[in-house]
């Protein structure tokens, strides 16, 4: 369970942070003293300024005890968390917090809510140090802003890390200025105040809101100011678990995504996609006859195929199927799962370390992970309206500037006269890091010269959308006397695509690198991948192949499959040199915290229990993003589980029960943390046993979640337990990624320890009988249902 901090009634002034202007003659900041700005407005407006002292990069940590510790990695010394706050830190001054007069604070977060819940952590943050309820904090979405430059991504579980100092410095501010005008109207002075639920009292009993102090405390200039943070043992509203603040509009579909936005003569529109993946239109045989349609205003080819436009999302679906179009070839013309095989096994860097006949031994393993799709929940979406000298779009990007940017170079406009509106998203898991929708919606747009409220179809997003790269891992593992003395992973992918805006933070801070002279790729392998173990020596290097394919992070970019890959070889070397899986773990951890949520899951989770043949556990631990997780699953193999017969399902394994121990540092709200383990160990479970595409001449098979195979209600544990441990830091780690890579792991060890037998290809039943008949490449998509009802399970 998550420490709940000791609440206090009042936030009493000490030392300086009384609103009055920083002596340059001033002594350093410390631990928990910032400068901020008062910026010159109607109302109370203040910002964080962060100076690169407090963000300095972490030193390696000390070795623990072991015979042959492994040398700190590159992520190690920096990892992608840091670069990505470090590339933030000189425009946190332009993420402001407002007062208005109805005592209101307003942040517009300039990164994505994609269903994570950082509208609702922000808000608690804004509202611990404001001393603020938490219903009186309004969070929005900023527009794309230029200015931020790299501090408006999303991406790489960075948004609390790299936002919980800047928000917090803005509010203690806003604070500190509400106390000095306070005491200007009061006449006592500013230590002898409090502040309480969005007032300040006096110690003769007078109390002023908020709201009537805003103007007061607002500023004609704007002043640099220093304040002072709350001390973390004074906090009650952080670290406390809080339903989330979009909660009500969610449940009550009252939230508003882009689809739901009413932007004037905005009418839908779809795309008719090639068969193949990335084809070209050479030309359409019945174009009058489709624009004749019902409905139908509108009919364009674009650059990814053939746009219609029309009354209702139904009338647009009988077009796009009614289209007779001749398809030129893709960029994965004829591919299919073995001929990427083949390449990957081409493009494998070698490894250098062979066994010594007599001395050591080795376990020598070759992991396969085939390509996994990144349709998100809500389907690739956006509206545009663009103008001859002007464009204005609405869509659910983590990157807004650099699709900004990308929008203007594709319409010939300046970045200036394109507007980019950022929307709240059903989902993302990484794929919305991409502004693909919004591109294409604006060049169909800027082609018909009418706003449009553009929707891919869900068999758009599995066919043509982002993917997770299909990979394999060559491992071997040394190992004498019962000690590891080496390990090298080779990891080779199927090239991921980063044109999203993270190369140009790379580039900005290069010289920070702990990374010479690697490729961007091979860099951000470097700045993600960590072993948390001690194996002696220890490499674990990139290589990258055909770029034919549009791919994408999905919820983390290699780090599921590399640690996959890691424990199933420490499960085989436990079992070679007669070791408890769980001990040899514990006793090679590199770090207190892994060693603690490992210990954690093991205790709860009764490591070591007696099972039935053809069940069997799996422990894993992931460290990443100053956080870790141990994830403990148990699973049945056994043939009544996996020969269930649910109507148009595969039901296979099932894992039966799940315990995670997670570590994040300081967690801001633990509810929202066990919302974030709940979402990734569904994930882990999908990738590791069902949930894969099949790829054929070209395209894909898998054309919606009724054959894609996510995880589903039978195949989630019956019995899943997520421990928040006690902060062990005082700011958070990153979170939103964390439990993936732990829960493939451990279900892939569990997997392994039911059947006998290390699982190698991932998703285990990738090469059973398709268990689903393929949608047509011919029409793209298939008729709207009319059976929907029948097919509810």
């Amino acid at each position: 369970m998550a420490r709940r901090h000791p609440a206090r009634d009042d936030h009493h002034t000490s030392g300086t942070g009384d609103g009055t202007p920083a002596r340059a003659s001033e002594p350093g900041i410390g631990r928990r003293r910032f400068l901020g700005y008062v910026l010159a407005a109607p109302t109370l407006t203040v910002a964080a300024q962060l100076g690169a002292e407090a963000l300095a990069p972490r030193q390696a940590a000390a070795a623990t005890p072991a015979l042959i510790p492994s040398l700190p990695g590159p992520a190690e010394l920096l990892d992608l968390n840091e670069l990505l706050t470090l590339a933030a830190a000189p425009t946190s001054n332009l993420i402001t917090i407002r007062v208005d007069a109805d005592g209101t604070a307003h942040f517009a977060l300039p990164r994505a809510e994609v269903g994570q819940g950082v509208t609702t952590s922000s808000a608690m943050i804004v509202a611990e140090e404001l001393d603020l309820p938490l219903d009186k904090v309004k969070v929005t979405l900023a527009d794309a802003r230029p200015e931020l430059l790299f501090n408006q991504l999303t991406g790489g579980s960075n948004t609390t890390y790299s936002t919980y100092t800047p928000i917090r410095v803005a509010a203690a501010l806003a604070r500190a200025r509400l106390l000095h005008a306070a005491s200007l109207v009061l006449g006592d002075a500013v230590d002898t105040l409090t502040t309480k639920a969005g007032t300040v009292l006096s110690p003769a009993g007078a109390v002023l809101g908020y709201g009537e102090l805003a103007a007061k405390a607002a500023a004609v200039t704007d002043a640099a100011v220093e304040v002072t943070l709350k001390d973390p043992d004074r906090f009650r509203v952080i670290g406390t678990g809080q339903r989330r603040v979009d909660a009500l509009e969610a449940v009550t579909g009252r939230k508003k995504f882009a689809m739901d936005l009413q932007v004037p003569d905005a009418l839908p529109t779809m795309v008719c996609r090639p068969p193949t993946i990335n084809g070209t239109v050479r030309s359409v045989a019945n174009l009058a006859e489709v624009r004749a349609m019902p409905g139908i205003t509108d009919v364009v080819t674009v650059s990814t195929g053939v746009a219609v436009r029309g009354r209702t999302f139904g009338q647009c679906i009988d077009a796009v199927r009614a289209l007779r179009v001749d398809w030129g070839p893709g960029t994965a013309e004829g591919a299919s799962d073995a001929t990427i095989l083949e390449k990957l096994r081409r493009a494998e860097l070698p490894l250098v370390v062979p066994p010594l006949p007599l001395l050591t031994k080795a376990v020598d393993a070759r992991f396969t992970f085939h390509f996994a799709s990144n349709a998100a929940l809500e389907t690739n979406c956006a509206i545009a309206d663009v103008r001859k000298d002007s464009a204005e779009i609405w869509a659910s990007v983590k990157a807004p500037i650099v699709a900004q940017e990308k929008i203007a170079l594709k319409l010939g406009l300046p970045p200036t006269a394109v507007r980019v509106h950022v929307t709240e998203g059903g989902g993302s898991f990484g794929r919305k890091l991409f502004s693909d929708a919004a591109q294409e919606a604006a060049e169909i747009s800027k082609a018909l010269g009418k706003p449009v409220k553009l929707m891919w179809h869900r068999t758009d997003d599995f066919r043509q959308g982002r993917t997770h790269p299909m990979s394999t891992s060559r491992v071997r593992a040394t190992y004498s006397l019962g000690e590891v003395l080496t390990y090298e992973q080779r990891h080779t992918s199927v090239a991921t695509d980063f044109g999203h805006g993270v190369g140009e933070v790379l580039t900005a801070e290069a010289a920070r690198l702990p990374v010479a002279d690697a490729t961007f790729s091979e860099t951000m392998f470097q700045l993600t991948q960590i072993s948390p173990y001690h194996l002696g020596v220890t490499t674990q290097l990139l290589a990258e192949t055909d770029k034919g394919f549009n791919t994408g992070s999905m919820r983390n970019i290699y780090s599921p499959n590399v640690r996959c890959a890691q424990e199933l070889v420490m499960d085989e070397l436990a079992e070679r040199t007669g070791q408890d899986r769980y001990r040899m773990r514990r006793k090679l951890l590199k770090d207190a915290r892994a060693r603690a949520v490992l210990d954690k899951v093991a205790e709860v989770g009764s490591w070591g229990r007696s099972m039935p043949a053809g069940t069997g556990q799996g422990i894993a631990v992931h460290t990443e993003y100053h956080s870790a997780v141990a994830i403990l699953a148990e699973i049945d193999c056994r043939p009544e589980t996996t020969g269930r017969k649910i109507p148009g399902a595969y039901t296979g394994p099932r894992v039966t029960k799940v315990v995670c121990a997670v570590d994040v540092g300081l967690a801001v709200n633990p509810r929202g943390l066990e919302a974030q383990m709940m979402g990734g160990i569904a994930d882990g479970i999908a990738i590791t046993l069902t949930s894969g595409l099949h790829l054929s001449d070209g395209h894909f098979l898998e054309g919606s979640w009724d054959q894609y195979f996510y995880t589903r209600q039978w195949n989630t544990p019956p019995e899943l337990e997520i421990i928040v441990m006690p902060p062990s830091g005082d700011k958070p780690g990153g979170a939103g990624e964390l439990a993936v890579a732990g829960a493939m792991a451990a279900v892939a060890c569990a997997y392994g320890r039911a059947t006998g037998t290390m699982p190698t290809v991932f998703p285990v039943n990738h090469a059973e009988p398709l268990a689903f008949t393929p949608l047509p490449t011919v029409p793209p998509v298939p008729a709207s249902p009319t059976d929907g009802r029948d097919r509810t399970i």
